[in-house]
């Protein structure tokens, strides 16, 4: 059945992937078979949600982001299933699936470049440079295959922040900043996964927390840019 247009609907379903977010951020600080068994219900929820509310949000109906958005958002999802497991396949594959959807984001944001205005793209490389061959070497003593997958994973993913920051002035003021905002809050959140994983030997289950409030928010925020890009107010 096809989503209607509708603010009231889409709004609805906006509060309702914010509290379902909410429950996901404090099941994830939860230690425990019980919290775990809860997040196979709420962390798969959560782009479901998210892109409906998207789809029937009439901002977006001629938003030239929504259709990438919506793409990105259930390659975020595949990732959000793939990585409830703890093996090293899963781990691989939900990379995969996250990489799609950065892909996702990229195309929709290359197709309204405008003309360059920040360094970002040269800063946000070199800190990729800094950082993802530590990570990539850390990875692969414990497994040579988590090594390459962390490296490719980590240059789209900046690849994604990057191009973020390059979106000409036709999506409007708004939905830039938005847009920006989620992309640098998607390497904040995969930054805290790093240092979790690889980093710390003990490191202290709220940290979990961390990292799915900030990736709950960066979705929001790249659907809300996606949406008001459609927007001519935005």
């Amino acid at each position: 059945m096809a989503l209607v247009p509708s603010r009231t609907t889409s709004r609805r379903l906006r509060s309702a992937y914010v509290a379902v977010a909410a429950l996901d951020t404090l099941l994830a600080g939860t230690a425990g078979r019980r919290a775990h068994r809860a997040r196979t219900v709420t962390k798969p929820l959560l782009m479901p949600v998210l892109a409906a509310s998207l789809a029937t949000d009439p901002r977006a109906t001629g938003s030239p982001l929504r259709t990438t958005t919506l793409a990105a958002q259930a390659g975020g999802w595949g990732g959000d299933v793939l990585l409830l497991g703890a093996a090293p396949e899963r781990f691989m594959a939900g990379a995969g699936s996250f990489a799609l959807g950065h892909a996702a984001y990229i195309g929709g944001f290359r197709s309204r470049r405008g003309a360059p205005r920040w360094p970002a793209p040269a800063a946000l490389g070199l800190l990729w440079g800094l950082t993802a061959p530590p990570l990539a070497l850390a990875a692969a003593r414990q497994d040579r295959r988590l090594g390459a997958t962390i490296a490719a994973y980590s240059a789209v993913l900046t690849s994604m922040a990057a191009t973020s920051t390059q979106v000409g002035p036709s999506v409007g003021a708004a939905a830039r900043r938005r847009t920006m905002a989620g992309a640098g809050l998607f390497l904040l959140s995969d930054a805290i996964i790093g240092l979790r994983e690889l980093w710390l030997t003990d490191p202290p289950q709220r940290l979990e927390s961390a990292v799915m409030l900030t990736y709950a928010a960066a979705q929001l925020l790249l659907a809300e840019g996606a949406a008001l890009a459609g927007d001519g107010t935005g």
